[in-house]
């Protein structure tokens, strides 16, 4: 088969994409030469809008999930971490079964790999990623935020060097000075100009080894979702997301007895459950698939680092914490970055 242009200078930068959609198409009509003008490939470029429309969802939905850490999760300190993660996500699962039944015909269309891709987002995102941050969090009282907020800074670098490796995207010269930019103003957002200090109290230590792994594991589950939306749609992928996650998490809160938290769940914790479960859980992470349809896994990453900027405003506005001038001028640069991420 042969494909040709009239521009000299444009294939080089076709998107193999293209290629795998007309490849079969050219198989079963027997098409020996296709012929594709440079105007057809533009219009299947993605448009800066739409990347910034992709940014500014990923933006949204991490400043949800600021809020539900701040606002909401804190609510449900007096139960079981994993039983909490379960009903947060079997919950909006049930929902979802009752106007989106019609999702279970894709399993017919699953290959082996969309089996796989959808358990490591369970596994990763859904239920490692999420158990781990919502520990971390209790066992130190949602107070002293430094130690996780800390190592969460790491998760663009798990993403980055994942999505180098398995979506094969280039990271250019802009992208790493913005990138940069971001992470270094996050950290000065986080902690001023002082030295955060991390000691030896178990259950801090403890805390900072749950944060750095719910930091890989959302790194690595961002990466496992951009691959998810290259062949469905954000709507299939939130709930079969939340579909293998319940399943994963209904074995384990068995396995280890954390089922029987059901009966020291008061009416006030079912409360916030439907709450989070209807917003910032489900609400925000069908937000989230939207908009990382439309931008790079790294792009996704660094968007994301808006979860501490609006949970440290949060907890100003709820809580009575004024931020420190170095931290509204850190917050002020990151957001500046990670627009410039989005060009």
């Amino acid at each position: 088969m042969e494909y040709k242009s009239q521009n000299n200078n444009w294939p080089q930068y076709f998107n193999r994409n293209y290629f795998l959609i007309l490849r079969p198409l050219a198989h079963k009509v027997q098409i020996n030469k296709i012929v594709i003008h440079p105007t057809h490939y533009s219009n299947m470029q993605i448009s800066k809008n739409q990347v910034v429309i992709g940014t500014v969802a990923i933006s949204i939905s991490a400043i949800m999930w600021g809020f539900d850490g701040v606002v909401l999760t804190p609510r449900l300190g007096n139960l079981d971490v994993a039983w909490v993660v379960f009903v947060l996500h079997a919950f909006p699962f049930l929902l979802m079964n009752i106007f989106m039944y019609k999702q279970y015909k894709n399993l017919s269309t699953f290959v082996k790999q969309d089996y796989i891709m959808f358990f490591l987002v369970a596994l990763f995102g859904g239920a490692i990623g999420t158990i781990a941050i919502v520990k971390a969090l209790f066992l130190v009282d949602f107070h002293q935020l430094s130690v996780v907020v800390l190592l969460q800074k790491l998760q663009p670098i798990f993403a980055i060097i994942l999505a180098a490796i398995l979506l094969k995207e280039k990271i250019k010269k802009h992208f790493i000075i913005w990138a940069s930019l971001a992470v270094v103003s996050s950290y000065f957002l986080a902690f001023g100009f002082s030295i955060p200090n991390i000691s030896t109290d178990s259950r801090t230590m403890k805390a900072a080894l749950y944060a750095l792994l719910a930091a890989f594991s959302f790194g690595s589950s961002t990466v496992f979702s951009k691959k998810i939306l290259l062949n469905h749609d954000f709507i299939t992928a939130t709930f079969f997301r939340y579909g293998f996650t319940t399943i994963l998490l209904l074995i384990f809160v068995f396995a280890t007895g954390s089922f029987y938290e059901f009966r020291l769940t008061t009416n006030s914790n079912w409360i916030y459950f439907v709450i989070i479960g209807l917003t910032t859980g489900s609400g925000a992470i069908m937000i989230y698939y939207y908009g990382l349809r439309r931008v790079k896994a790294i792009v996704a990453t660094i968007s994301e680092l808006l979860f501490p900027i609006s949970a440290i405003l949060f907890d100003y506005v709820f809580n009575g914490n004024v931020l420190r001038p170095v931290q509204m001028v850190s917050a002020v640069i990151m957001v500046f970055a990670i627009i410039k991420l989005s060009l």
